[in-house]
């Protein structure tokens, strides 16, 4: 792992990002390991199995778990199915869970070894880039229920990240583009560079062979890292990472995860920097900024004008709500988040209306 740029979270664990690096997963696992259960999206049984295949060479007792792809991995009933398996072959409280995927597939394996005897190992290796520059790294966890999206989880750090960014080649392109919103969220509310190398080149930026995938990657890790060190569990300043995130997962909801958790962000960021203008925080060229530069990646800026009030349902039930106040992580200058509490519903249905094009 020479070539590999190794950034530590706190003084928990490493997220190590590079390429040609599926053979090193077992130098994150730690002493004392013997078993070890590979949880996959049944699309990357190739990448899974090569996983397992180094850790079989390395003296681990290896083994496979298929789970659906993307949101409808993360149920209480595919989560019973793990359990199962992990207590079906013995697994104990020193033993490990390698999380092989998206996003998806990192929150159902860690909260899965979260939950496992009150807690065992977990190494995640994101497959997305959504997965590396978001869920993968911070030690949130969680599953869905029909009411709503990461509403069952647990805080539980890793004991490490790979990012292989050889893997991305293989990524769909929609999916890769719905991961830049994760990169640009982190721009706006704390790295503008990253920003700049989008804007500078956007039409690379949407590709695998970007000569600046791996700095946007290691920027938007490194703020991530910052945050989630200084606020393990998201008590203050953690809760800037959700950026855009409230009316983002809304979105997912009405549309039953239809969308990609990326394109519903992008319209989630668009709709809180005009919440930002409406209440006074940000002015019209970060608003401008906002639509330019997700537009010149390919990401949604606009949503359906018809769903306001099964939006606003979905907003309250959101985690970050706190009774019935509504919070909104805002911008009052670029890099300069804020949060607004309790906004009226005059400035909540006002932006929706400018989201919905009116």
């Amino acid at each position: 792992m020479s070539d590999a740029t190794t950034i530590r979270v706190g003084d928990d664990y490493d997220v190590v990002i590079g390429r040609d690096l599926l053979s090193e997963v077992g130098g994150l696992l730690g002493d004392g390991v013997e078993r070890v259960l590979v949880v996959h999206s049944a699309a990357l049984s190739g990448f899974a199995e090569s996983v397992a295949d180094s850790l079989l060479r390395q003296g681990y007792a290896a083994s496979l778990a298929a789970v659906p792809d993307a949101e409808a991995a993360k149920t209480a009933g595919v989560a019973s199915r793990l359990w199962a398996q992990l207590g079906q072959a013995g697994f104990t409280r020193s033993d490990a869970i390698v999380g092989v995927g998206g996003g998806a597939v990192t929150d159902l394996a860690g909260f899965v070894a979260a939950t496992w005897l009150r807690g065992v190992r977990v190494v995640h290796v994101p497959t997305t880039l959504l997965g590396m520059v978001d869920a993968a790294v911070g030690g949130k966890t969680g599953i869905n229920t029909s009411e709503g999206k990461n509403l069952v989880g647990a805080f539980h750090a890793p004991a490490g990240v790979l990012c292989d960014l050889d893997v991305l080649a293989t990524l769909p392109h929609a999916d890769l583009v719905a991961g830049l919103a994760e990169v640009i969220k982190a721009g706006f509310i704390a790295d503008p560079e990253i920003l700049e190398l989008v804007e500078a080149d956007p039409v690379g930026a949407r590709r695998a062979d970007n000569r600046h995938l791996r700095e946007l990657v290691e920027r938007a890790v490194r703020v991530k890292a910052d945050v989630v060190s200084a606020d393990l569990k998201e008590a203050s300043l953690r809760e800037i990472l959700n950026y855009g995130h409230t009316f983002g997962h809304a979105i997912e909801q009405v549309e039953h995860f239809s969308w990609r958790h990326g394109e519903a962000v992008s319209v989630g960021m668009v709709y809180v920097a005009e919440l930002a203008r409406l209440s006074g925080h940000a002015d019209d060229g970060l608003v401008a900024r906002h639509r330019d530069v997700l537009t010149s990646v390919g990401l949604p800026t606009t949503y359906r004008g018809d769903r306001w009030e099964d939006l606003l349902t979905a907003m309250r039930r959101d985690k970050k709500s706190r009774g019935s106040t509504l919070r909104f992580v805002v911008l009052d200058g670029l890099a300069r988040p804020n949060r607004l509490v309790g906004p009226s519903d005059d400035l909540l249905r006002g932006a929706y209306t400018l989201v919905a094009g009116g």
